[in-house]
């Protein structure tokens, strides 16, 4: 055993004196790449509180509270890097700063909402830019946790999150002012969305509005921004095709099985279809166009064969005539490029769809990003909803695009 342990600690000496020696020789190379790893890199932490809007019964005071959901607050940190112009669209977007953040909301209620936390990306890049200050947009797309969802049997009136995990969406202004060599004043507002999409009900989604202030510390000397000379643009038009898949969650209470949890836990129902969409490119920015989606939506008139079925195991969320499930919009698209992210906003108008019960309102909405693999095909997520707040179902597409580069 000693001479086990005497050789142990042979080897173990020999390596750390390797380790040791490696370090040495390494010494200038490893601070170099850790300048390079935080070169232009900030830590922001800030803190808001502002505005619930008061969308549905739970809300408007429908809970154990008996009071409003009118008002939270919530803390922030982000790690960003402020681009410099080594890429043109840095130029293009004056210079943006984008990165990762953390965010953790207190909706004043914890027993029936939970504390949510959420990790995103997010982009904010300059409208104006002066020497001691910017004025910014900024655009964030993330997933939140930790949500005390609703439960039938100990949190039954918690109709706005229905699982306990959902998307986050936030959009806001803010301005930035430069303090000293190091440290920034962001402040701003910004408007949240929180919803699973439909993946599971109910989900009326929670909606609010906030003043924010920060501060941010930038972790080396400001940036030397670069300039080069920009090739002529020429408008472009292409066909974009895209197929795509998504489900829906129902809920239908019913008398044959007893158990309340399982009956709420519901049935998915799967969504499909195809869009396509005829774009021009007008600005280095901005393509704007006209599109049709054809969707094959199974929850159609769901609600009496799954209730027929569901007392024998045997339902089919596909079956019924092809007809009756198909359903056809128009829309006008806009679409805001960044590198190869892209943020598409298309109002829509169902032409064609079978008249249903508790059917949605004709004009909806659908907000996507897409991120392009390379020039022509991409991948993207849409989300379907309408009244601008209630969802509708998620669209996880594939596409292709043909025209001129």
């Amino acid at each position: 055993m000693y001479q086990l342990i005497t050789y142990m600690k042979t080897h173990l000496i020999l390596i750390w004196l390797c380790i040791s020696l490696f370090s040495f020789a390494q010494n200038d190379t490893i601070k170099k790449s850790k300048y390079h790893f935080w070169e232009n890199k900030a830590i922001s932490v800030g803190y808001q509180n502002g505005l619930v809007f008061q969308t549905n019964d739970f809300l408007r005071g429908r809970n154990t509270r008996a009071a409003n959901v009118d008002e939270y607050q919530d803390l922030f940190i982000k790690l960003s890097k402020r681009t410099n112009g080594e890429k043109l669209w840095e130029q293009i977007y004056k210079y943006p700063t984008w990165g990762f953040g953390v965010y953790v909301a207190d909706f004043y209620n914890p027993a029936e909402i939970g504390t949510p936390i959420a990790l995103y990306g997010f982009l904010n890049a300059p409208f104006v830019r002066w020497n001691k200050g910017t004025f910014n947009y900024e655009l964030s797309f993330g997933a939140t946790a930790n949500w005390k969802s609703f439960n039938p049997l100990t949190n039954q009136y918690n109709v706005a999150i229905g699982a306990g995990q959902s998307f986050f969406i936030d959009a806001g202004l803010n301005l930035d002012f430069e303090l000293s060599k190091h440290i920034d004043l962001v402040t701003g507002f910004s408007l949240t969305h929180f919803s699973n999409g439909a993946l599971k009900y109910p989900n009326s989604g929670i909606n609010s509005i906030a003043p924010k202030v920060s501060l941010k510390y930038n972790l080396y000397k400001r940036p030397t921004y670069l300039k080069q000379k920009l090739p002529k643009f020429q408008p472009t038009n292409e066909w974009e095709v895209s197929t795509f898949v998504g489900a829906k969650n129902l809920i239908f209470i019913d008398s044959v099985r007893p158990d309340i949890i399982e009956q709420y836990e519901g049935l998915l129902f799967p969504v499909f279809g195809v869009t396509a969409v005829f774009n021009r490119q007008i600005s280095r920015k901005s393509k704007i166009g006209f599109g049709m989606n054809i969707v094959y939506n199974s929850t159609v008139n769901a609600e009496a064969a799954a209730k027929a079925a569901i007392s024998s195991n045997d339902f089919d969320p596909i079956a019924g005539p092809l007809g009756d499930k198909i359903q056809i919009s128009i829309f006008p698209s806009y679409e805001l490029l960044v590198h190869k992210m892209s943020l598409t906003l298309q109002p829509a108008y169902y032409i064609y769809r079978k008249k249903a019960i508790n059917q949605s309102p004709v004009f909806h909405q659908r907000i996507g990003l897409k991120y392009h693999i390379s020039d022509d095909l991409f991948v993207g997520i849409t989300l379907r909803d309408y009244a601008f707040h209630v969802s509708d179902f998620i669209e996880w597409s594939v596409g292709y695009k043909i025209g001129k580069k």
